[in-house]
């Protein structure tokens, strides 16, 4: 026997018109004051004290794409958060880690999420892994306004190519731009650090174990000359978040697991300060 639902009223005819796909399209017409561009925004007077958050870094392995971030966020020069996650699932093939201001970084993902959530339930089938960078790079274009203020948001994007059968990673600009990376892509502040670690553990072809490894070292690399990025925090138990995407979909490394890899490059610094030679992890 079916609910009786008739005293709940009926969907406005907005949501049973035919139209775009997209939920930032339905939202910009029938309700565009709720889109985060178009709010009004006083002007910044001091964007270095807003709460931002770095550093974030991607990279192709053998069996798809990872994508890790550290858990520090600072305002100004004061760390306004010590175990912040800035890397988060966008669906169930890829994933969105952020660097830049933290509220509309936030914002952004959530409504990216929406997105790619919205287009699957009207279409029936996935967007490409292609579609959702063209996506997310439009998002990033409507916070231009905010990013020519300071507030910018320049995320990492990576996931399954379910039609090409392999892992795919795109860097974006705060103007939008999108370019699809090789190998690995870093951004935020300590993100020079990370790079130039990598150029040297990097290597096509590498195992989950020996990619996730050659990532802690970045990331400690990067903590170790920028202080905007944290490093491991056996403290507070605070570790790099670390994640991945297969043909098997998204999976975030256990947080055990994390440890105990930071615990033994920590072991490795201790006889090799400045990290690993090339070619040696």
């Amino acid at each position: 026997m079916s609910a009786d639902v008739s005293g709940r009223g009926e969907l406005p005819p907005a949501f049973l018109a035919p139209g775009s796909s997209s939920f930032l399209d339905f939202l910009a017409h029938q309700a565009p004051e709720l889109l985060p561009a178009a709010r009004p925004v006083p002007a910044v007077r001091d964007a270095s004290a807003v709460p931002h958050g770095t550093t974030i870094i991607a990279a192709e392995y053998a069996d798809g794409v990872l994508l890790a971030g550290d858990r520090r966020i600072t305002a100004g020069g004061m760390i306004a958060h010590h175990g912040a996650e800035k890397v988060f699932p966008a669906d169930e093939f890829s994933v969105v880690g952020i660097s830049g201001t933290v509220g509309p970084a936030v914002e952004m993902v959530r409504l990216f999420q929406l997105e790619l959530e919205h287009y699957e339930k009207v279409e029936g089938v996935p967007l490409s892994l292609a579609g959702k960078a063209n996506r997310l790079s439009a998002m990033i274009r409507d916070n231009l306004g905010l990013a020519m203020q300071g507030l910018a948001v320049i995320p990492l994007f990576a996931g399954w190519d379910t039609a090409a059968g392999r892992g795919r990673l795109y860097s974006y600009d705060m103007a939008g731009g999108r370019t699809e990376e090789h190998g690995f892509a870093a951004t935020g502040s300590g993100s020079l650090f990370a790079r130039g670690a990598l150029k040297k553990l990097y290597r096509p072809g590498l195992s989950e174990d020996e990619v996730v490894t050659a990532v802690l070292q970045a990331l400690w690399d990067a903590a170790d000359e920028d202080s905007a990025t944290g490093g491991p925090d056996p403290a507070r138990r605070l570790h790099p978040v670390v994640t991945v995407v297969t043909a098997d979909g998204y999976r975030r490394l256990a947080d055990a697991e994390v440890a105990e890899k930071s615990h033994a490059v920590a072991a490795q610094r201790a006889e090799r300060p400045d990290g690993p030679h090339a070619g040696t992890r």
